[in-house]
């Protein structure tokens, strides 16, 4: 009798999980007939601001002040973001010299022309950490002696365009309203409850947590053996694009680069250093577009939606070349640590557009203004 008890229990849990199982994947087939649904063409290409964002970006600034003075060092305040620096480089962004006429905009608007050009490349956390944990990393691209009218009316002189990238094609947030919500967490120390903010499952921001954690990689060999995205869209003369950063190895020596060992803190310092200073091989990038196509669902507004190579490809505009150099010096380190970027320092043709850029150019400007007066002005 005790055998036929346990047999027909092992039969109704077993009926029992077939079901679960099917109820499982109802479930995930409607919710992703829903995003589907809910994530489809065609979309604004304006951009549309929300009532009350002018008030959620001065929360956000107080707040990514508040983590520049939780992350600063003894003698020193860091970076509320993208704090470590694997170093800055010089680099030459050229023109392709037959790009198509309708890609000639800004900055690109001379086939062939070479821009001399600052790069900086870094690990994504806002506190310095071992190389080897799991993080973002980020590449920023200055061009010098940019002539015509800068996008920032305080400083008419500056001559500069920034491109900001990280390695990862989307955003953990949508808008100022869920960065605001999300950055107040993490300055709280509780990074989970930054994509679970209340009770309510419709609150809960289950998606967004996966592309964080997507976001989290482990370090690649070299921080020249990474692709780079804008995440956030920009003018591109008439038309908005995302850019991107690719390596491009065959327009570069064959070059293989010794195994480093990653339990040293700062190995990927370590790995550019041998490439750029030891070896003395450059380095070799394309920088591409993406142009929003506003039938297809590539919104403005929306930082965690990728907008689909299937949909709209890349286009290269312009070939990066990192020469041979010394950079890991002390005085070249203490500059690249006071180096400024900030992609509203450029010209209208390539002004940030949508939420998440409108609140970069208030909470740069006041984290880089803070962060510098308390370096002594450096």
């Amino acid at each position: 009798m005790l055998k036929t008890l346990w047999l027909r229990l092992g039969a109704f849990l077993g009926k029992l999980l077939l079901w679960l199982v099917a109820l499982g994947l109802l479930a995930w087939a409607l919710s992703s007939a829903w995003y589907v649904w809910q994530h489809r063409g065609p979309v604004s290409a304006q951009e549309l601001i929300p009532d009350g964002e002018a008030a959620m970006t001065q929360d956000v600034i107080q707040t990514a002040v508040r983590i520049v003075d939780q992350h600063r060092e003894s003698t020193r305040y860091l970076r509320d973001a993208h704090a470590k620096a694997h170093g800055c480089v010089k680099a030459e962004v050229q023109v392709l010299a037959e790009l198509p006429s309708e890609l000639r905009q800004g900055v690109f608007s001379e086939p062939g022309k070479t821009w001399q050009a600052t790069m900086r490349l870094s690990n994504g956390n806002a506190y310095p950490q071992f190389d080897s944990i799991r993080d973002a990393r980020g590449m920023a691209i200055k061009l010098l002696d940019v002539p015509g009218k800068q996008l920032l009316t305080d400083q008419p002189g500056r001559g500069e365009q920034d491109f900001v990238m990280f390695s990862h094609p989307n955003f953990f947030v949508s808008d100022v309203a869920e960065y605001r919500q999300n950055v107040a967490a993490q300055a709280d120390g509780k990074k989970i409850m930054a994509f679970f903010p209340g009770w309510d499952p419709r609150s809960w921001q289950v998606r967004h947590l996966f592309i964080a954690l997507a976001t989290l990689t482990p370090a690649p060999p070299s921080p020249t053996q990474t692709t780079y995205f804008s995440v956030s869209p920009y003018k591109f003369g008439e038309a908005n694009a995302k850019f991107r950063v690719m390596p491009d190895p065959e327009n570069c020596p064959v070059y293989s680069l010794a195994e480093q060992n990653r339990n040293l803190p700062n190995f990927l310092r370590s790995a550019l250093n041998q490439q750029l200073s030891t070896d003395r091989v450059p380095a070799c990038f394309v920088l591409q577009i993406q142009r929003q196509d506003a039938n297809k669902y590539m919104p403005i507004e929306d930082t965690s939606i990728e907008w689909k190579e299937s949909d709209v490809p890349f286009e290269t505009v312009a070939r990066i070349n990192v020469p041979a150099q010394d950079f890991d010096t002390p005085a070249l380190n203490l500059q690249c640590d006071n180096q400024s970027f900030n992609p509203w320092f450029g010209i209208e043709a390539h002004r940030p557009i949508g939420g998440i850029n409108r609140l970069r150019k208030a909470v740069y400007e006041a984290v880089s203004d803070y962060r510098h007066a308390r370096n002594g002005g450096q």
